[in-house]
């Protein structure tokens, strides 16, 4: 993209700073990770690039009058705010170089396509298409786009799951193993009860390993999403009741949202209902991560249904 252009449109720069930020991330955490510890300069820049994208929506939305998330440009940047600002939030939680080493690349994808990818006239700030017109517009697509950020971060911890600590079994004792686990443990605890001669069951502390504590906070990064998504497809029902006259039509992009929520609804349930233990709740958020991708990039690159306002292959 020529200088003068990015001089002219103070938006895509900011957008491009934030890349370069990011980009700058990546391998500072990478390096963070061989050394075994914090950085407290990959916290900074993440920060950096976070108020970079927050003055890139602002700035967007004071240009075109209204909320910057109606085309894929906007919604991907907004993407990259929420999953910096998640990536901030989980790392405040646990300081740990594996945090950004697993949540930045993420973030870095979505401004990179939407800053490189997308053709100019997808980067334009453009006027509502009528049915974006309503208030509605705020609370539906921001609260998925938010529930999106905090399940791809928490998808990305699960992911870093089955690669650490890999030849050792990983069980989990957090509070994250559900009434599943509780039943489990209740059980051995009235085992120890039935037998006279059996000592009293001993409770110590016990050091959580690196493993478990990213699988207990990708599983609350997953569950926030989860009631995030959740409100999301309700306010979606609503709106699309007022825009359309129907609650649900299957359009495609609102299959695959219902695809996502049962792909994560079925990750609490091994959690919360099963207790499963080792890395299978890891694969099932796994396999979310790629159902998110399919439902919110994969519908607009097609450019089909209702829900595709502005995508790849627009003639």
């Amino acid at each position: 993209m020529p200088v003068p252009a990015l001089l002219n449109d103070p938006v895509l720069g900011l957008g491009l700073t934030a890349f370069a930020l990011l980009l700058l991330v990546l391998p500072l955490a990478f390096w963070s990770l061989s050394g075994g510890r914090n950085s407290g300069l990959v916290r900074l820049l993440v920060a950096a690039a976070n108020l970079c994208l927050t003055a890139q929506l602002v700035l967007r939305w004071w240009e075109s009058g209204h909320f910057p998330i109606s085309n894929l440009y906007e919604s991907l940047c907004f993407l990259a705010w929420g999953c910096t600002l998640t990536q901030l939030l989980v790392e405040r939680s646990w300081p740990s170089p594996l945090v950004p080493a697993a949540a930045t690349p993420m973030a870095l994808g979505c401004v990179a396509f939407a800053s490189f990818a997308l053709p100019d006239r997808l980067q334009e700030a453009s006027p509502l298409v009528p049915a974006l017109r309503s208030s509605w517009l705020v609370m539906h697509v921001s609260v998925i786009m938010l529930s999106y950020a905090a399940l791809l971060v928490g998808s990305l911890l699960s992911l870093a799951v089955l690669f650490t600590d890999r030849h050792n079994t990983l069980e989990l004792r957090s509070s994250s193993i559900g009434s599943g686990g509780y039943r489990q443990a209740q059980l051995a605890t009235a085992m120890e009860g039935a037998g006279n001669a059996s000592p009293p069951l001993q409770l110590s502390s016990v050091a959580m390993p690196i493993a478990e504590q990213l699988d207990s906070l990708s599983y609350r990064t997953i569950t926030v999403g989860f009631l995030l998504l959740s409100v999301g497809l309700v306010s979606g029902a609503v709106w699309a009741n007022e825009a359309w006259g129907s609650w649900w039509s299957w359009d495609p992009k609102e299959t695959w949202a219902l695809i996502c929520w049962l792909v994560y609804a079925a990750y609490l349930h091994t959690r919360l209902i099963r207790g499963w233990q080792g890395r299978k709740p890891a694969l099932v958020a796994a396999a979310g991560l790629v159902v998110i991708v399919v439902c919110y990039i994969g519908v607009n690159l097609l450019g089909i249904g209702l829900h595709s306002y502005g995508w790849f292959f627009e003639s």
